[in-house]
């Protein structure tokens, strides 16, 4: 008993943010803040991968499938979301292996990594959503009110306190995912709808490369780990997570492509095409609640870094702190303004950020970590035998930086900033409504004639003449 609690002390660790009170006293108060506030366990970060990996991304990927069509677009989910539990794999692997290498050394582990371009895309993203309940205001205004209730999210102290939020986000995706469905089948398909993808190159690699975007949130699977009482125990929950999000993921985006087809190529929400109703209403509600704790989560990873580079990350007081993380938040609420590309600004940020730090970056790490024999025999995480062990591993690692440097970033960079560009010169910066409808103009009023009105003109061969 006592060589094994070493061993989980070397692999688990004993920081601050991990510490337990196991053995004193707690009253109730204590307890109920524990279970509704502070989580660890393998549950929690199994809500925390599911509830974060899709978020608003879900509302694109009906525009992901008019750009490629129903076929590519289900088996590039099915290609990237196998891809990026792979490489989920392998950032908690390499994050095993350095932390139990350095708790050897005694030395202080924390590791952060940043997550700012997600933060970006979401702030613009929910203005975009909430637009489809009030429309009286335009989506611009929509962002600045929305940004300062993401400011709030500086009072969030770290990722253990997302226990109650991320069981909730995943009710609430789940929800937005099988009203996509239903709706849409019970909408049926609109008149003449046609279903012409792929036509261009561009629009092609653009589709794909915001499905990449889409399973590449697992840049904060170091986080989440981090979190956890006992990180060895996440291994497979990336995939489970990824299994089930494409429950919501395929079902959503095929029904909502089959009902309205190629107008989706206009319409990067799928809120724009659906009816108004209270389950649409409801939906973009939970959407916007869920944006509020998506938003919160990519950005503590922010926060610590800029506590740390100013030193306030061991400060006491919360406010302290929370006055301090307010320069992360405003320029983030910036570039939502600058860029309000809801669709094509996940396919950018997924072909020239996502690919290298959540693909290229994790697969060359891993090749490089354990390139000599002494580190493949004394590894704390030997590769699974349905993968091949190391040679299988390092195969598939060298196909996933191959194929994501080419197709990822090569095709993908250059058609997701081809159409980035095309979105500027077509509604330029700071526009206020993007992809908005036209206001309707009221019809005209009739003018009724007074006695000082003129008389119709007559034809000179129609007139009446007196007799």
């Amino acid at each position: 008993m006592a060589s094994d609690k070493v061993v989980e002390t070397v692999i688990v660790g004993n920081y601050v943010e991990m510490e337990t009170e196991e053995g004193k006293p707690q009253s109730i108060k204590n307890k109920m803040s524990n279970f509704f506030w502070h989580g660890g366990s393998a549950y929690d970060a199994w809500f925390s991968c599911a509830s974060n990996q899709v978020a608003q991304v879900l509302l694109t990927l009906p525009y992901s499938f008019s750009q490629l069509g129903m076929l590519s677009g289900i088996l590039f989910q099915l290609f990237y979301g196998l891809l990026g539990s792979w490489t989920a794999y392998l950032i908690s692997t390499l994050y095993v292996e350095y932390r139990t290498r350095k708790e050897r050394e005694k030395v202080d582990f924390r590791n952060h990594v940043i997550q700012w371009f997600e933060v970006c895309s979401g702030a613009l993203e929910e203005r975009g959503n909430i637009y489809y309940i009030n429309d009286n205001l335009d989506k611009r205004t929509w962002t600045y009110i929305f940004g300062a209730c993401c400011a709030t999210t500086v009072f969030i102290p770290s990722f253990h306190n997302y226990r109650i939020w991320s069981f909730l986000g995943l009710v609430m995706t789940t929800y937005t995912a099988w009203y996509l469905t239903v709706a849409s089948l019970l909408h049926g398909q609109v008149e003449g709808v046609k279903h012409s993808g792929p036509t261009k190159m561009v629009l092609y690699f653009t589709g794909a490369t915001n499905i990449l975007y889409t399973f590449g949130g697992h840049a904060v699977t170091v986080e989440i780990m981090h979190a956890m009482w006992k990180p060895q125990k996440f291994k497979a929950i990336y995939l489970w997570a990824t299994l089930y999000v494409m429950t919501l993921t395929l079902p959503s985006a095929a029904a909502v492509y089959w009902a309205f087809g190629d107008m989706l190529l206009n319409h990067a929400n799928a809120f724009s095409l659906l009816p108004r109703s209270p389950f649409r209403d409801m939906a973009v509600i939970l959407m916007l609640i869920h944006q509020f704790i998506t938003f919160g989560f990519a950005c503590t990873p922010l926060y610590f870094v800029w506590e740390k580079a100013i030193g306030m990350h061991e400060c006491k007081s919360l406010c302290k702190r929370a006055a301090a993380r307010l320069p992360v938040v405003v320029p983030i609420w910036f570039l939502a303004i600058i860029f309000p590309f809801f669709g094509p600004i996940n396919s950018t940020v997924g072909s020239l950020l996502v690919s290298f730090t959540v693909y290229i970056i994790p697969a060359l790490a891993h090749i490089c970590t354990f390139k000599s024999s002494a580190a493949r025999e004394n590894a704390v995480e030997q590769p699974p035998k349905f993968v091949g062990r190391w040679i299988g591993a390092y195969t598939i690692n060298m196909f996933v930086v191959g194929w994501v440097l080419v197709v990822g970033f090569g095709f993908g960079g250059w058609a997701s900033v081809t159409n980035f560009v095309h979105q500027i010169d077509t509604f330029g910066l700071f526009t206020k409504c993007y992809q908005c409808p036209p206001p309707t103009l009221p019809p005209p009023t009739p003018h009724p004639l007074n006695v000082t009105a003129s008389p119709p003109l007559q034809h000179p061969h129609h007139s009446l003449r007196n007799p």
